[in-house]
């Protein structure tokens, strides 16, 4: 080939290859030109869409465009995250992940999308523990009573949680292994069940979520410990489980955004500054104290951190979740 066919070959190239990033790189300058969809993969009212519709309220003003809330519920959540993983990678599709969607799921189902490798993180939102409260006559009033109690009634307990594979559950696993206790699992089809029978003295206990601190408020039940090594913003006086003497029951959830694997980084990078931005809203981070959510520290809110922090839960539960056999219903 002569040089100067060889030379106009290759700007050929060359162009054909800038046309292609060109539109890309357009729209990510234009991004975000229309309404955004957010896909809460659970029914309507629960923590996670609550989570969102706290946040995207202020994530609407600094995008100047709607952030629109669609909940589809399903398969604990493997739904609405199946359908995120179909969606164009154009970051007008996101979706809310959690521990249960982007590391529990795929140690007890088979998935049809790898939680890894099919998302891209965008901002951590909230993080939560667990807090472990019994009924109130149980005769145990802290941590190292209960323990001792179980030990003496070896499957006589109970503990409720809101299903196989749910927080509750891993924690109770977990618990048993720390403390090489037994106690019965008993799986409601939620939150809202167990503690109404944990109420009625049916079940003895549950790790529950930040929903059952209105009910330990009004002495209705006793808040042995929450399963973290720091207080809980949200119930300073309940022991952490490190000051309880079982340091490794650490159990937090935590709800983040989501986009589907693909989208620019420089859309990545538009959304989560606009998302840190709604979280340091003095009034949000209030809403959603007052709802028992932390807001992670600034520098936990990058899309970095979330990948860290997921594949860090992965590298924990999955041995954990196989050790026990544990599969979905």
């Amino acid at each position: 080939m002569r040089r100067r066919e060889f030379i106009a070959l290759l700007t050929a190239a060359t162009g054909a290859v800038a046309l292609a990033v060109m539109p890309r790189k357009a729209a990510a300058q234009s991004y975000p030109a229309r309404p955004i969809t957010l896909i809460v993969p659970y029914p309507a009212g629960g923590g996670a869409d609550t989570v969102a519709r706290v946040t995207a309220e202020p994530m609407r003003a600094f995008l100047r465009q709607s952030v629109i809330i669609e909940n589809m519920g399903g398969a604990s959540g493997g739904t609405g995250t199946a359908r995120l993983a179909r969606a164009a990678p154009d970051g007008y599709t996101l979706g809310i992940g959690n521990w249960s969607t982007h590391v529990v799921n795929a140690a007890v189902s088979v998935l049809p999308y790898d939680v890894l490798n099919d998302f891209v993180p965008v901002a951590l939102l909230v993080r939560f523990p667990y807090v472990l409260v019994a009924k109130k006559n149980l005769p145990a009033n802290n941590l190292a009573e209960l323990i001792a109690w179980l030990k003496a009634n070896p499957n006589r307990a109970s503990a409720g949680t809101i299903g196989v594979g749910s927080g509750g559950h891993l924690a109770g696993i977990l618990f048993q292994s720390l403390t090489d206790t037994r106690f019965q699992h008993v799986p409601y089809r939620g939150n809202a069940l167990a503690l109404q029978d944990l109420l009625a003295g049916q079940i003895d206990f549950t790790f529950a979520d930040q929903s059952a601190l209105a009910l330990v408020r009004a002495g209705s039940v006793k808040a042995l410990v929450v399963t973290s090594s720091e207080r809980f913003a949200a119930a300073p006086d309940i022991p952490t489980a490190d000051d309880a003497g079982l340091p490794g029951l650490s159990v937090a959830s935590w709800n983040g955004v989501f986009a589907p694997k693909g989208t620019p980084e420089a859309i990545i990078g538009k959304l989560n500054d606009a998302t840190v931005r709604a979280l340091a809203e003095p009034a949000i981070v209030q809403k959603l104290a007052e709802l028992g959510y932390e807001v992670p520290p600034r520098d936990q809110q990058t899309p970095e951190a979330l990948g860290i922090l997921q594949k860090a839960d992965i590298q924990k539960w999955w041995p954990i979740i196989k050790a026990a056999g544990i599969k979905a219903e």
